[in-house]
């Protein structure tokens, strides 16, 4: 993870309150929609560290024009991105 200087970690509640917005959603969306949608209020640097932890683990891409959810567990996808690649 980046080096920040972290005041408040989340808990895995937290994390996963925030997986689960982020997976029902339809459309990239920005932070402060994000914190609209959470049924508790969260810290901003706080949900700075969760994003940052699940950009850098893969399941969701943090762009220009928000923030989607991209993890798919799907092991027919795995198995095919695996014998897709030249090693």
């Amino acid at each position: 993870m980046r080096k920040l200087k972290i005041l408040h970690y989340p808990n895995l509640k937290t994390v996963l309150m925030v997986e689960e917005v982020l997976k029902k959603a339809n459309n990239p969306m920005m932070r402060e929609e994000l914190k609209k949608k959470l049924p508790h209020k969260i810290m901003h640097q706080t949900l700075n560290v969760i994003l940052t932890y699940l950009e850098e683990s893969g399941k969701i891409i943090d762009g220009r024009k928000g923030i989607i959810w991209i993890y798919n567990p799907s092991k027919k996808l795995d198995k095919a991105i695996r014998q897709g690649l030249d090693l």
